[in-house]
Order: C-alpha cells, then structure tokens, then sequence
C-alpha cells in the first residue's frame, strides 16, 4: 500500500468522544516540567542531578534532524522549544480510575493525546505555549520506532498517532513538519501521578462561571472559585462533556485554564519557598518521565529555569492553535494554515501577543478580570534603570484562541 494512502486503524478514542483517562496527564506533566525547573531555579540542581540524573538518561530519547545545540542557552539564537506530550500508557496503579480505556476493548494502543509546544523566546523573555488538538489531521513523517522499525510516511492522520509509530521523536518530527519550529527539548509522561502532584502542592485555584455537572467524569461542582486536588483535579482536567460545546477544542480552553492558575500560583505564592514540596514534586515526576537527551541534563535544566522564572504573567500566552473542520469527517479538524503562519511570525518576532478571539458560549472559558501583576524581582547587579524600547504588539487572527496568565479566566460549565 502506498505510505500516502496508509491509514492507520483508528480506534474509537481519536474522536471527538469520551477519552477518560488521556488528559489527566496535562496536570502532570505540567507540574513536573515547572517543577523541576523551578527547583532547578532554585539552586539545587546539583541534587537532582545526583539523585534523578541515571533515571532519567536511561529513557532519554534522540531528538532526529535536531542540530548541535549549543551549551549555554543564552546562545540560542530566536529562544527555544520545548515539546511536552502526554501519552495515554495504563499504569496498574491508576488503571481504576480509567475504566474501559484500561480494561475494555479501548484499551490497545498508546497515544499522544495531550501535545503542547513551549516557546522560550529571546531577550526580553517571553513564554508562548501552543497548544495542538489530538484529532488534528495532518501528515506524520517516515519515523522509526524504539525497536528500528521504520513506519512509512502517512498525508493524513490524526496527531494523536504519532507516538504510535516512533515515540517521542516522532510527535517532534510531526510538529516540526507542521509549524516549522526546531524542537530543542521534548518530554513525555504516561499516566499515574496527577493526585500525588495535585495533593503535594496543595491544589490549584480554578473558578467557575457555571455549575459543571458531567455523568462522564462524576465532575459535580456548582459556580465560583475551587480548589480542586486528588480525584477532583483529575476529574477538572477530564472534563468535556461539562463544558462549552462538549467538544476537545472546548476542553483545551478550560486546561488552559489550569495551567495559567498553577503558573500563577507557583510563581506568586510560597511554593517557591517550599524546599521539601519542590523536591517531592521533582521527584515524584521524573521518576514517570520520559526526555530527550539534550534534555536529561540537570545543568541544562538549570539553564532554562533561569530563562524563565522572571517572565512576567502578561507574556506568559496560552494559545490553541487554529484550526477548521475536516471536510471529510466533521469530529476531526484541520490546521488553519493561514491563521497559523501569522501566529508563527509574531512568536518568531518576539512580538507581545493580543489575543483579539471574543469567546462564545461555545468555547471552554469565559474571561474575566485581569490578575495581579507579576511581582518584582530587583536586580541586584543592575546599576541603574535601562531604556525601555517600545513594544512590539501584534493582535493575533479572531481565529486563534487563548489568554495571557495575567487574566482570569473562569470555565464555562454545563449540566449533561
């Protein structure tokens, strides 16, 4: 069969269906690459490098096509990249919560359902995290799989098959095909851990603009603020059919979410202070996860939380990228390649993001009142205030959906 034509079988969770367990990983890996680079940040790489380094060299994975990185991440012309990937890998101490995806007839099979790509700009610092839906059709590259085996080039299958057919590498080499950003660094982690990490840091503050009550998830929460951990947290993270228009496009808005809460609450409160917690979380995470080489370095590690630990919450954007529905199956959509060649250019320009899309009824979240500003870190080597240049703004296309973590934003529940 000719590798364009090639369609993988697709199993009943690709969809736009129920998918229990696969996004509790988002809290996760969340938690351990902030985590980690945040003790990393606070000076103790050398003890995650005496304790964590073996484990997490022995998973590392080679990045194909990537070029000599340099050793100093000051030297990274334009930033850098970051792949996080969650995969949906059953762990029999966390399968209970998962019901069929662990046990039933949807249960074969490992699948990146959770995609996001972190970009770490250039002096002045700026974080943009994009995120990709699962049932994006798109064309995956010729890509080997952890047994030398190599998987011909498909045109059009969702993003989640990626995994499937080579890892780690293969998701990189996917979203590099797609956006043609190089990816420095990339991680992935299996199920397991999300009410462990929830429960260490204390929960995290979501808010609610309506109750959520969804039969899928057993999610049951009326409207206002929450602090969700454990089980609860897991369930937040599920949730679909409780939000928007029950869609995973809606779902993303309300991740997303999560993530600017628990940015903000790591950034902000104490946690920074909490040596014991950050070694647990750091712990508790590597332990389930899988990197690149260039990313199993503690010193390497080290370097990019100083990249970013000072980024200030209005340039800290979560973006979902653009997409259309697929002519050829409306539960699936397409790359809206023109609204994502703008967003690109604005990232690659270092550009301060405006995000102009007005959210609908439709949609995960609804925005509310701005945050307070990220707090000041002096500089103690700085002698006198620099002169600041004009900022370069660009209002992004209505077509691309997200916020900054400098604003609140509450989910925009239902009951089914």
């Amino acid at each position: 069969m000719s590798p364009h034509t090639r369609r993988r079988r697709t199993l009943a969770r690709h969809g736009q269906q129920r998918t229990p367990g696969a996004v509790s990983q988002l809290l996760k890996f969340i938690a351990i690459g902030l985590s980690v680079v945040l003790v990393s940040g606070l000076g103790v790489a050398a003890y995650v490098a005496y304790d964590l380094t073996s484990t997490v060299s022995a998973n590392a994975v080679e990045l194909e096509g990537t070029e000599e990185l340099p050793p100093d991440i000051g030297e990274y012309k334009g930033g850098f990249n970051l792949l996080l990937t969650g995969v949906d890998t059953c762990e029999e101490a966390y399968a209970q919560y998962f019901g069929e995806r662990c046990s039933g007839a949807d249960s074969e099979g490992t699948l990146n359902d959770v995609n996001l790509l972190v970009h770490v700009s250039e002096e002045p610092r700026r974080i943009t995290v994009v995120s990709f839906p699962r049932d994006l059709m798109l064309g995956i590259p010729a890509c080997e799989d952890d047994k030398g085996n190599m998987h011909s080039a498909m045109s059009k299958q969702p993003l989640n098959t990626a995994y499937t057919d080579g890892g780690l590498n293969c998701v990189a080499k996917t979203i590099t095909q797609l956006t043609g950003q190089e990816i420095q660094f990339a991680a992935s982690v299996t199920f397991g851990g999300v009410i462990e990490i929830t429960n260490a840091i204390g929960g995290v503050d979501v808010c609610l603009a309506n109750p959520i009550k969804d039969k899928y998830t057993g999610l049951d929460m009326a409207a206002g603020t929450h602090t969700v951990q454990g089980l609860e947290a897991l369930q937040f993270l599920r949730t679909r059919h409780g939000i928007g228009d029950g869609s995973d496009l809606g779902r993303i808005g309300n991740q997303q979410q999560y993530m600017s809460s628990l940015v903000r609450k790591l950034i902000s409160s104490d946690t920074l202070g909490n040596f014991p917690m950050m070694l647990k979380l750091a712990n508790t995470g590597l332990s389930n996860m899988e990197t690149s080489t260039s990313l199993a370095n503690p010193t390497m590690i080290a370097q990019i939380a100083l990249a970013v630990k000072s980024v200030p919450f209005e340039d800290i954007v979560f973006l979902q990228y653009p997409t259309g529905t697929d002519a050829d199956n409306p539960n699936k959509v397409v790359a809206n390649k023109s609204a994502a060649q703008a967003m690109w250019d604005a990232i690659n320009e270092n550009a301060q993001l405006q995000v102009t899309h007005e959210n609908t009824a439709n949609d995960g979240v609804v925005v509310t009142d701005p945050v307070p500003e990220t707090p000041a870190v002096p500089d103690p080597a700085a002698t006198a205030p620099a002169t600041e240049e004009p900022t370069n703004v660009v209002a992004l296309p209505n077509s691309i959906k997200g916020n900054s973590a400098a604003q609140q934003t509450c989910s925009n529940g239902n009951v089914r």
